[in-house]
């Protein structure tokens, strides 16, 4: 029987598992959800038990639907979202539920940290900015709120981290993970002294770092009965969604970048040079010598979804009376208003903005509406505003020399012709679509294959296994126009951004 690959990643609302042959030939899929606890504003926390029993139960269903699924898997790794904290007691055990990387709790911590290290300083020794989506400012907040649980912790541990603990017995932390918490050197694999003691913790907090693709340790006795997977089978670091979809996706060399797009959009740039940028999110590949810039956006899928809810019944319940996609209704609409969008201009950060703004209180925006404005201009303004926002981030890269020619789509909104025609025209490059697209668990099957020695050219295999269906060339004309609107859109936030601090002030 041909050996298989076992990919799994846990994301912010479900762990999906894949087999895939040596081929990269996608061979059966599992999913389960798990909850979001929104304790407060801002306060996102999760039940790391819940994260092991939706893996159990993915991984379950994934090995049964091939013949022999679990005698068959020559190895698995698992990617994660990211930054977790997560405080485990000497028994392995959580001291608290995990704050995910949704959680903004500790953004006075952040500044804290800024005045005592210096937010040049950190950025020239973790290669990001101060902000409380790293683990740094989460750490600091632990200290200064629940100081009893930092006594007790054991090891911080990410969620691809904990899950690996789960089914080998062995805690560890991949480069891209470590980087993220924000508490080691990006240049050199040490954790930073100036750091641990400003935020109170002690390097042996932390676990042991091991690369992505390195075989981690092995499924228990006690996994393989709770996961249906064959005890001995090697598990490998894994690594961050994001390196894991630029896998996916065939990214491995500077030039070529890849936006995983849904309710949020990351753009992944990779270079060769381990460059850094304060504006951007900076950490390595999945591939050893390649280094990545990522623009994390936190609405452009989730801005249509709203305007969906909000304004969109009518496409709504058509969609249920025909068996249609509410979206697709949507962006079908947004076609008929044509670049420009009828004068609006729409700025996507409706739930703040992470880069290249990092700005909290930035807020949504439809600018140059007037009584003619019509619904489809909305819509339209809604997928370019997404459009310009990733721009911007691309454009960041550049100044920080990283190139980019061709944009990679994946994710759920790469499904929209209109809207990816719109980002080809925006960014004037190509855009193209992957045949196969199920997210971050290819990415982390192929580590999975590296580790098992099933890829000795990992850039080769891909190139074979990565099939480029869809390519949408940016249309010249619409460029220059674009071009033109793209200065007011960046005007606008500019002329706001006082503002959005005023009105959040003074706004419960």
């Amino acid at each position: 029987m041909e050996p298989l690959l076992l990919g799994i990643d846990a994301g912010t609302s479900s762990v999906k598992a894949v087999l895939l042959d040596l081929g990269g030939n996608l061979c059966a899929v599992g999913q389960a959800e798990y909850p979001l606890h929104h304790i407060r504003p801002a306060w996102v926390e999760q039940d790391p038990e819940d994260w092991w029993q939706a893996t159990c139960k993915a991984v379950g269903e994934t090995l049964a639907k091939v013949p022999h699924g679990a005698e068959r898997v020559l190895g698995m790794a698992v990617s994660s979202q990211a930054p977790t904290l997560l405080p485990l007691d000497h028994s392995g055990r959580p001291l608290r539920p995990a704050m995910i990387w949704m959680d903004r709790r500790a953004e006075s911590e952040a500044a804290r940290l800024a005045e005592l290290v210096g937010a040049e300083e950190i950025h020239r020794i973790t290669g990001n900015r101060p902000d409380s989506f790293y683990l740094a400012a989460r750490l600091l907040w632990l200290r200064n709120h629940e100081p009893e649980v930092l006594k007790k912790t054991w090891q911080f541990a990410q969620v691809n981290g904990y899950l690996n603990y789960r089914l080998t017995g062995r805690l560890t932390v991949d480069p891209a993970h470590a980087v993220l918490m924000q508490m080691r050197h990006y240049a050199t694999p040490e954790w930073s002294e100036v750091l641990c003691s400003a935020c109170g913790v002690d390097p042996a907090q932390f676990p042991e770092v091991v690369d992505g693709h390195r075989v981690q340790g092995e499924v228990t006795v006690e996994a393989a009965k709770a996961t249906g997977l064959r005890a001995g089978t090697p598990v490998m670091a894994g690594t961050v969604d994001s390196p894991a979809a630029a896998l996916e996706a065939g990214v491995t060399e500077p030039g070529i970048a890849v936006e995983m797009t849904g309710t949020s959009t990351v753009v992944i740039i990779p270079n060769d040079r381990g460059l850094t940028e304060p504006a951007l999110i900076a950490m390595p590949h999945a591939l050893p010598g390649i280094h990545l810039l990522l623009g994390a956006m936190v609405s452009s899928g989730g801005c249509l979804r709203w305007f969906r809810d909000q304004l969109g019944q009518p496409e709504a319940q058509a969609a249920m009376d025909h068996g249609a996609d509410a979206f697709d209704l949507l962006t079908q609409q947004a076609a008929q208003a044509g670049p420009g969008s009828e004068g609006v201009i729409f700025l996507p950060y409706m739930m703040g903005e992470r880069a290249p703004l990092w700005h909290a209180n930035a807020r949504g925006v439809f600018f140059g509406m007037s009584l003619a404005t019509s619904k489809a201009a909305l819509v339209r303004s809604i997928l370019e505003g997404a459009a310009f926002a990733l721009r911007h981030n691309v454009e960041v890269a550049a100044r920080a020399g990283a190139e980019v020619r061709e944009m990679r789509s994946v994710g759920g909104c790469s499904r929209s012709d209109v809207w990816n025609q719109i980002k080809a025209d925006v960014l004037g490059m190509p855009v193209l679509l992957p045949r196969t697209s199920v997210g971050s668990p290819y990415g982390a099957a192929i580590l999975a294959g590296m580790g098992a020695g099933a890829f000795p050219d990992v850039r080769k295999s891909l190139a074979e296994m990565v099939h480029l269906d869809r390519r949408f060339e940016p249309n010249l004309a619409n460029h220059e126009k674009y071009t033109r609107i793209y200065r007011v859109f960046r005007d606008i936030y500019d002329h706001l951004k006082c503002d959005f601090d005023s009105a959040a002030a003074i706004t419960p």
